[in-house]
């Protein structure tokens, strides 16, 4: 509860993600993500994931102020597919202060793009 002189909470932060494989032209399902936070030097794993059959994930903690990132596990993705592709992984680095961030992934097998979704 506020009152005069009492500093209102900030809302949470919530983070999700939806990976589509632009080659095939459906989403990316089973695509391991791990969502960390810059914590004092170094990357903190707050939560690991995996995209379901809609490509997408919503991780379910509640994110700090700050720095965060979602690492995608894309060479496996592609190998499964049988697949030859030049990044074995995709890291994107975002700032968070509140409200929901949903991160998208346009993947391919030698490009990738990435932009703040709502």
């Amino acid at each position: 509860m506020t009152g005069p002189g009492t500093a209102a909470s900030s809302p949470a932060a919530s983070v999700s993600t939806h990976v589509l494989d632009a080659t095939a032209g459906v989403p990316a399902a089973g695509v391991d993500v791990v969502l960390a936070s810059w914590d004092a030097g170094s990357w903190r794993v707050a939560e690991p994931g995996v995209t379901g059959a809609d490509g997408r994930h919503r991780f379910t903690g509640e994110l700090a102020g700050g720095q965060w990132r979602l690492t995608f596990a894309t060479g496996p993705y592609f190998e499964r597919r049988g697949i030859e592709s030049f990044y074995p992984e995709v890291t994107i680095t975002f700032l968070v202060a509140d409200g929901h961030y949903h991160v998208p992934l346009l993947l391919s097998p030698f490009a990738y793009s990435t932009y703040r979704g709502s």
